[in-house]
C-alpha cells in the first residue's frame, strides 16, 4: 500500500448506483483524495447470478451511473471475475489508501465482504463499509428480548418508533484519478460484459417501459409524490391504474435510497396533512422491504427451502405443461394470464397481481413455490434476493409470518374485485378484450353469442382453464391436510 498522501481512495459500487445518499461515496469524497470508482461483475458460483431481466437493467444502470460520475468529475471502471481476487488486485495496483463500499445482507454476500475486508486489512489497507441499502440494518431492529422480529406488524411499530437517518447529499465534485496502465487490459467496456440479450434480443418491451438510472428514479419519484401519493391506499390495488410508484427496480439497484423516499414522503405530509393515511401505507411498503432483508439475514435458506418444516413432505406436483401455461399466460384465467404477460413483456408485474398469480401456481396447480421464485428471478427487473424469496414463501404459506396455505384466492373473484371493468385484462389479453365486464373474468360462462360477438373461440384462440377452480381448491386443501393433520378453517 502506498503511504503517499496523494494516494487515491476506492469506491466499490454494487446495488447502490447513485450519488445522492451514498455513504460510501460520501466518505471517499470527504478524504479529499482522488476517487476511483469501480464495479465488478462476479458470476462465480458463490453468488446467485442475476436473471435475464435484471442483467438488462444492470447494463442501463451502470451506464447511467458512469454518466453521473463523469459529470461530477470521475468515471466508473468495470471489471469481471471473482470479486475477492479482483478487488485485491485493484487495491494493490492503484496504491489506494482506502476502499469504501455499502453493505449487502445475503449470506454469500456477507461471506464475500468479510473475506475481502480481512484480505485488505491484512495487507495494510483501510476497508470500511456502510449502510446504503436499508432504512435500518437487519440487526438494528429487535424485540424486547433482543431477538429479530418474525412478524411484520410489531416490526413496523418498532421502526415507526425510531428516527430514520437523514440522507447525505451527493458530492458536489469528485476529484477523479487516473487508473494505472497495468489495469487497463483488465477493465471491460460495458458492452463486453454481456448483460444485454442479443440472440434473440427479447428486451424491446423492457426498453419501451423503463429508463434505468438515478435521474430516472428521481423523476419517477417526484411524479409519484405530486400525482400518485394522493389516493395510494386505495389505488395501489387496482392494476389498471397508475396507483403505485413503480420504484421497485430503482430501489433494487440502489438508484434511489429508502431514506430519500422516507424523508421526502414525510415532508410531503407536513405540507399536506390529508396525505397522512396514504403516506403511512406507502411507507409501510418501504418497511416491508427492510423486513424482508432482515428475514433473509436471519434465515439465509429462504430462497431455497421452505421455512416451515411441515412442508418438507408436501405433495407438490411436477407438471411441466401446466407450469409452462402459467409462465406464458395461457392458464385460461384472464387475470392470471394478464399478470404473467405483463411480466413477460415489461419485466414487471403489479403487486396485487403478483399475489394472485403466485397463489394460482402454488395452490391451483400445486407447483412448488421455488419454480415460481425462479421464474420471477429471471423475468423481473426488480428481482431482489430478499423480497422475491420472502414474498413467494409468504404467498405459499411456507415462510415466517406468511399467509396461511388455506387462503386460496379465487382468480375470478379477485379479478372482479380489483379489475372490475377488465381494463387491465384487455391491455394484456387482447383475445378476450371484446367481452363485457360480466364475462371477461370467466369467459367459459359466456353464452355462445357473446363469445362469437367478441371473437373468442375457447380452446382455439384462448384456452380453456387448465384446472377448474373448485376441484383445484379442494385438491390443495387435501394436500395441506396431509402435512398438517388437521382440517384448516376459512378461505378467501
Amino acid at each position: 500500500m502506498s503511504t503517499d498522501s496523494r494516494s487515491p481512495v476506492l469506491v466499490w459500487f454494487r446495488d447502490d448506483h447513485r450519488l445522492t445518499d451514498n455513504p460510501a461515496l460520501a466518505a471517499a469524497a470527504a478524504t479529499g483524495s482522488q476517487v476511483l470508482c469501480f464495479a465488478v461483475l462476479d458470476d462465480s458460483d458463490d453468488l446467485r447470478s442475476l436473471g435475464g431481466a435484471a442483467r438488462w437493467w444492470l447494463h442501463g444502470s451502470l451506464k447511467a451511473l458512469d454518466e453521473s460520475l463523469e459529470q461530477a468529475g470521475s468515471r466508473l471502471a468495470l471489471f469481471k471475475g471473482p470479486a475477492l481476487s479482483v478487488v485485491e488486485r485493484i487495491a494493490h495496483e492503484t496504491g489506494a489508501s482506502a476502499i469504501y463500499w455499502n453493505r449487502r445482507y445475503g449470506v454469500a454476500e456477507i461471506a464475500l465482504d468479510t473475506a475481502v475486508k480481512k484480505r485488505l486489512t491484512e495487507g495494510g489497507f483501510k476497508a470500511q463499509s456502510f449502510n446504503g441499502r436499508l432504512l435500518h440494518e437487519p440487526w438494528d431492529i429487535v424485540n424486547q428480548a433482543g431477538k429479530p422480529f418474525q412478524v411484520f406488524t410489531p416490526y413496523l411499530r418498532a421502526v415507526r418508533a425510531r428516527s430514520v437517518p437523514t440522507p447525505c447529499p451527493a458530492p458536489k465534485r469528485l476529484p477523479g484519478g487516473t487508473w494505472p496502465a497495468s489495469l487497463s487490459d483488465f477493465m471491460f467496456p460495458l458492452a463486453e460484459l454481456g448483460l444485454e440479450p442479443s440472440s434473440p434480443d427479447w428486451a424491446g418491451g423492457l426498453r419501451k417501459e423503463w429508463r434505468p438510472g438515478e435521474q430516472a428514479a428521481r423523476a419517477s419519484f417526484r411524479d409519484f409524490l405530486s400525482k400518485g401519493l394522493n389516493g395510494y391506499a386505495e389505488n395501489r390495488d387496482r392494476p389498471s391504474l397508475s396507483g403505485t410508484s413503480r420504484l421497485s427496480p430503482h430501489l433494487r439497484f440502489g438508484e434511489i435510497g429508502p431514506r430519500q423516499i422516507w424523508h421526502a414522503v414525510m415532508a410531503r405530509v407536513t405540507e399536506h396533512a390529508g396525505l397522512a393515511r396514504d403516506a403511512e401505507k406507502y411507507l409501510s411498503e418501504i418497511v416491508w422491504r427492510d423486513f424482508s432483508h432482515q428475514l433473509l439475514h436471519v434465515h439465509p435458506h429462504l430462497p431455497i427451502r421452505s421455512h416451515s418444516s411441515r412442508f418438507n413432505g408436501f405433495p407438490w406436483i411436477d407438471d411441466p405443461g401446466t407450469l409452462n401455461a402459467w409462465q406464458r399466460g395461457r392458464t385460461g384465467y384472464p387475470i392470471v394470464d394478464a399478470g404473467m404477460r405483463q411480466l413477460w413483456q415489461t419485466g414487471w408485474m403489479h403487486n396485487r397481481v403478483r399475489m394472485i398469480t403466485a397463489s394460482f401456481l402454488v395452490k391451483h396447480l400445486l407447483t412448488d413455490w421455488r419454480e415460481g421464485e425462479a421464474w420471477f428471478w429471471d423475468t423481473l427487473v426488480d428481482a431482489d434476493p430478499a423480497n422475491n424469496a420472502f414474498s413467494w414463501q409468504w404467498v405459499a404459506g411456507t415462510g415466517p409470518d406468511s399467509a396461511p396455505f388455506h387462503r386460496i384466492f379465487n382468480p375470478v373473484t379477485q379479478g372482479e374485485k380489483f379489475d372490475p371493468d377488465g381494463d387491465y385484462i384487455r391491455t394484456f389479453v387482447p383475445e378476450v378484450a371484446g367481452l363485457p365486464p360480466t364475462f371477461i373474468h370467466k369467459p367459459w360462462d359466456a353464452p355462445p353469442g357473446v363469445l362469437h360477438a367478441a371473437g373468442v373461440k375457447l380452446g382455439e384462440n384462448y384456452p380453456h382453464p387448465v384446472v377448474p377452480h373448485g376441484p383445484a381448491r379442494e385438491r390443495a386443501l387435501q394436500a395441506f391436510r396431509s402435512v398438517r393433520g388437521a382440517e384448516p378453517e376459512g378461505h378467501s
